[in-house]
């Protein structure tokens, strides 16, 4: 079994690249969703413990791979020098159930979040979308920006988070870029003349980060930070304005944007699931002065998309390290064999 850890991903990024990397995971995120009906899934389940959520995203095509996700969400824990979200992952055979990989995943989340909302505005941004505002620049936000700019020519990107710090530390990561950089005073200020928004803020309440007045026609939104129960950052008007696309709408009614309205409401509200834009079954942006929204709360299946990509990627460069996580026996009814104490 192959064994990635923080360290063994970096070095595969290095390897590949990470550009690289990411229009690769788009690709396989296009081929994934386009089988969206061979895939055997479920919402995610979720456990709400003081301080935070845990959740475990499990799924298996009906082809060859199972692949689950443990990951938190804690918002208060920087305040204690800890990420608000780990996450690790394995990849499995259906055919026999063994598992053939065990990674880290919180860069791998990163990386196939940022694919996946780079997948979104590729479907539904404006093609001159050149600016791009983000609201909370934490852990997400660098991949964000760099996903952005495989699909648009990105020349400004106007960001803003409540913690000044991060502002600090997403100024130091992006200002050997060629992008124009502007610091904003506020939300308000960073949402005024762009193109893009993109939210990914940690709050874990219903907190309106953007407000409907601040839409204006033709805007793309990537709503990133709404992604569990009692947790979204769009004022609630926004949605009546917009053309709404979720992953999955078992999973976004219960965790997106869309939770606050009724089960009859939001399906009418909904334009479409990302599978039907990746089939052609419906068409993303129709014309410029549409408000198109991307109401993401992150899925299994594009765990399973990063999970698949990476082992395929760790095997090439013969990266990570092999463990035995499962027994090797001669006699597969001898367990005892293993322990060598009899």
């Amino acid at each position: 079994m192959k064994i990635l850890s923080v360290e063994s991903v970096g070095e595969l990024l290095h390897c590949h690249g990470l550009d690289a990397f990411l229009m690769d995971l788009m690709r396989d995120l296009k081929r994934d969703f386009g089988r969206w009906e061979s895939f055997t899934k479920m919402p995610r389940p979720a456990m709400h413990v003081p301080g935070g959520v845990l959740e475990l995203m499990p799924i298996y095509d009906n082809e060859l791979y199972y692949t689950f996700k443990y990951v938190n969400c804690h918002p208060k824990n920087p305040l204690m020098g800890k990420q608000t979200v780990v996450a690790t992952g394995q990849l499995s055979r259906i055919d026999t159930g063994y598992p053939v990989m065990f990674s880290e995943m919180t860069i791998l989340t990163a990386l196939r979040t940022a694919a996946t909302s780079a997948l979104a505005t590729d479907l539904l941004a404006r093609k001159n979308a050149q600016t791009v505002a983000i609201i909370g620049t934490g852990a997400q936000s660098e991949f964000q920006v760099r996903g952005a700019q495989l699909v648009r020519d990105i020349k400004e990107i106007r960001y803003f988070d409540i913690d000044s710090k991060a502002m600090d530390k997403f100024y130091k990561n992006m200002k050997r870029s060629s992008l124009r950089l502007v610091r904003c005073k506020n939300a308000q200020e960073a949402v005024k003349g762009a193109d893009i928004i993109t939210t990914v803020t940690a709050c874990k309440a219903n907190v309106d980060v953007v407000k409907n007045h601040w839409i204006t026609p033709g805007v793309h939104i990537n709503a990133l930070g709404g992604d569990t129960v009692g947790k979204t950052e769009l004022e609630l008007s926004i949605l009546s304005r917009a053309k709404i696309v979720v992953e999955y709408f078992e999973q976004s009614i219960v965790e997106g944007e869309i939770q606050r309205l009724s089960g009859k409401e939001a399906k009418k509200r909904v334009y479409a699931q990302m599978h039907e834009l990746v089939t052609g079954k419906k068409k993303g942006r129709e014309n410029d002065q549409e408000i198109t929204l991307f109401d993401s709360v992150g899925i299994a299946l594009e765990d399973y998309s990063v999970l698949r990509l990476t082992y395929e990627l760790a095997q090439k460069y013969t990266i990570g390290e092999e463990r035995n996580l499962t027994p090797v026996l001669r006699d597969p009814k001898d367990l005892v064999e293993s322990l060598h104490i009899v």
